[in-house]
This record gives C-alpha cells, structure tokens and sequence, in this order.
C-alpha cells in the first residue's frame, strides 16, 4: 500500500477528504474503484492485475490505465476511500457519544471494528499480517504519526471545551492510544478477544481513560 508521493500520508489525505466532503464526480472512475474494490476483496491484492480490474468493471484497459497510470495508484485510491469511509463513520459514532470518556471508549472500539471488519483491509490483516506489519514499521513511523496526529488534534478539542486538563500531554496520550490500538491491529492477542466490542469498550475504560487524568490533579 504505497502512496505516489507528496507530503501527506494516506491517512491525512483521507481526513481532509472526509471534513471537506469531497466527492468523485466522475462516474467511469467510481465504477472502476468499485471493480477493484470488489477485485481486491475477492482475489487479493497481490493474485489482482490491472486486466482482472478492467474486465470485472467491463471496460477498456486503455480506459483504466488513463485514469490510474499503474496498479500502485489504483491501490492507493482504493484504500484511500476506504479510509475516508472509515472517517465518515468514526465521526457519526463520536457525535453519538455524549461525553468524553464515552468518545474514548466508542472511538477506540470503533476503530478497531471499523478496521477489522472492512472487507479490504480487514482480508489484508487476516491474509496477509505481514504486509500490515511492514507498512507500519518500515515507513519510519510515517503512519501512526498521521494517527497520532489526528487524535491529539481530538484530544486537543476536548481541551479547548474544557473537558479534558489543559496539562495533559495531548500528543504522548495520542500516541500511546495509537500504539494500543495499532498492535491489537497487527498482533493476535490470546488474552483478549478483539471481535467482542464489550471487552474492547472495558480495556478502553480502564486503560486509556485514565490517560486524560493528569498525574497531579488539577487545584
């Protein structure tokens, strides 16, 4: 899952997508998305090639190819909505919750789930663990700083309306919770079962929290 470049990650660049409510206009390109979606989800990405995504979308592949120049694009693209999809959802959970421990709780479980069950990247983890594993270690840290920053950004909201101390360190709870949630992602665990959403909503009340409480209590 590689990105063509610039300075942004996947994960930010979906994030903005998401707040700003873009859209595809562009009806070929959506259904050939769709096709490779469904291409990828029943084949695999690796077993996949652009004329398997051409012919399952019953277009040309000179059609596909002048819309994504090579696979590696048509890739990022397709997961790239993905996570813009899991966004759109994170944010309607969140808005449900009515305080801030119920946001930590309901996010955590709701990343995970959301994860997890997306027939896309949720096959990924189960098939094929290791490409999960490498992109998040050898991109230098890159994805789980797009992560952590879009936490602390959360956290930082709670802050500014009051409902979380101005001396908790936003960014090192914003990672520590990314971490957590990144190694129940990528490492089975034979302690706790990561498809129960009760278990997953107590290791988030009782673990993350406690993080939003600063070590010293506020005067």
């Amino acid at each position: 899952m590689t990105t063509s470049g610039g300075p942004e990650s996947l994960l930010e660049r979906a994030y903005l997508h998401a707040i700003e409510k873009v859209d595809d206009t562009d009806g070929i390109r959506t259904r050939l998305l769709d096709s490779a979606y469904e291409q990828f989800c029943r084949m695999g990405i690796q077993r996949s090639t652009m004329e398997d995504v051409a012919r399952r979308a019953d277009l040309s592949r000179i059609t596909l190819y002048r819309r994504f120049a090579t696979k590696d694009v048509l890739i990022e693209q397709v997961v790239l909505r993905e996570f813009v999809r899991y966004f759109h959802q994170f944010f309607r959970d969140i808005d449900r919750a009515e305080t801030v421990t119920d946001r930590v709780v309901v996010g955590f479980v709701s990343s995970l789930r959301a994860i997890r069950d997306n027939p896309l990247i949720g096959g990924l983890i189960h098939d094929e663990p290791g490409l999960l594993v490498s992109s998040m270690v050898g991109d230098n840290g890159r994805t789980l700083a797009a992560v952590r920053k879009f936490v602390a950004g959360q956290l930082r909201r709670e802050q500014q309306a009051g409902n979380v101390s101005d001396r908790v360190n936003s960014d090192l709870v914003a990672e520590m919770m990314v971490r957590v949630c990144a190694s129940f992602l990528a490492i089975p665990s034979h302690v706790l079962d990561v498809d129960d959403d009760e278990q997953l909503a107590a290791v988030a009340r009782q673990f993350l929290v406690p993080m939003l409480t600063p070590a010293i209590p506020d005067p």
